[in-house]
């Protein structure tokens, strides 16, 4: 497979309108740990110029938000938090209303759920196909709850934004055509935060985490659920482990525990070198994926990735699979291997034992993650916003 080809778009060239376009975007559905979505309304908040005009409707943990549009209007959607029913009843009858009155040209909804019923242009953003391509590795309500929403966007919504084309052909694979007009906005990544760690951002983390510098570490950035195929990357390490003795780097496992019960088990009762670290800050995430060995990310199924470019922005040495979107994301510039345990052992012994390769990995990742930026994004979601028709 051809890896795909990315340029960059100049400045100038990305918004080129005169009358803004209002778009109200409600970012009431971002979990408060500010994961995955949350992770992408931030990036996009920060990626528009001057032709978007914004309202954005946050819970009132999230007005921060507003520091990164701070032309925006922020609105703060009151006594929601509790319960999710509450969020998804505004969404449908509050959410319109507040559309009506700031006069928005556009709804975008995004994380799946959108207003069913609303006179304005509504936008929904679709982030995977895999509660049709993988039901396994998502619990029977999860998977006909989006599977609901997914198919309701598909066909009511006005445009529907996917985070790679890979996730475009997948749902149209289940769905067929859609009747929006659909729109590929790859992610970008914030290179003020996710970049090659200084010596001081590693001795942070070192001290944070208590991490052995000299043994070094392999590193895993991700929820905790079956499609990230964390139990194969187990058993890789544990095989590595048994290999390289005490000379075996540490795996260090971040982010939420989720909902992938077999891995969480082995994690509680411990494995020997592994370590689940939980969320850490963002600002010592850099210096996590940055200085590791190699941050190995076995997905068997993803939207984007985003992950595998936040490493690639940090100066990682990634190892990933070629399962859906990941080579959209890591092209060239990552090491790819099966998901099995026995692949994902044979690539980390390969990276770990050639520095040159890792060189030349960290290199290329620098230059790849530097053509996906959050201005690009944001403008290929200005196309979703003002435009009708075919697909983009």
């Amino acid at each position: 497979m051809t890896p795909p080809k990315l340029e960059r778009v100049p400045a100038a060239d990305r918004f080129t309108g005169t009358n803004p376009v209002h778009v109200l975007i409600d970012c009431t559905a971002i979990p408060a740990n500010r994961g995955g979505v949350g992770r992408y309304i931030e990036g996009l908040l920060g990626g528009f110029g001057d032709e978007v005009r914004l309202t954005i409707a946050v819970q009132e943990r999230d007005r921060d938000l507003g520091r990164l549009a701070p032309a925006a209007d922020l609105r703060v959607v009151r006594g929601i938090q509790r319960f999710r029913p509450l969020r998804l009843l505004w969404e449908q009858i509050g959410l319109p209303l507040l559309a009506r009155r700031v006069a928005a040209d556009v709804v975008h909804s995004p994380h799946y759920t959108f207003p069913v019923i609303g006179g304005r242009r509504r936008v929904v953003t679709l982030h995977d196909a895999t509660f049709f391509s993988d039901p396994g590795v998502h619990s029977a309500l999860k998977r006909g709850f989006f599977r609901f929403w997914t198919s309701a966007a598909w066909k009511r919504a006005d445009a529907v934004v996917l985070p790679s084309a890979a996730t475009l052909s997948e749902i149209e694979r289940f769905l067929g055509p859609a009747r929006a007009r659909t729109v590929v906005a790859l992610h970008g990544v914030d290179t003020a935060v996710f970049h090659p760690p200084t010596e001081a951002e590693l001795a942070e983390l070192q001290s944070t985490v208590g991490i052995d510098a000299d043994r070094g570490w392999i590193a895993y950035l991700g929820t905790i659920e079956p499609r990230k195929n964390i139990g194969a990357l187990l058993d890789a390490y544990g095989a590595l482990r048994a290999e390289l003795k005490d000379t075996a780097p540490e795996l260090l496992i971040a982010g939420g525990r989720g909902w992938d019960a077999g891995v969480l088990s082995r994690l509680d009762a411990g494995e020997p070198g592994v370590r689940a670290l939980g969320y850490l800050p963002l600002e010592l995430l850099p210096a996590l994926l940055g200085g590791a060995q190699v941050v190995a990310y076995p997905s068997l199924a993803e939207g984007f990735g985003l992950p595998v470019l936040e490493a690639m922005a940090s100066g990682a040495v990634v190892l990933t699979t070629r399962r859906l979107a990941l080579p959209e994301v890591g092209g060239d510039a990552v090491e790819y291997s099966e998901p099995d345990a026995e692949a994902i052992l044979a690539a980390l012994i390969r990276l770990l034992s050639d520095d040159g390769r890792r060189a030349q990995l960290r290199e290329a990742a620098l230059d790849r993650a530097a053509l996906l930026d959050w201005s690009a994004s944001a403008h290929a979601h200005l196309t979703a916003y003002t435009t009708t028709g075919d697909s983009a």
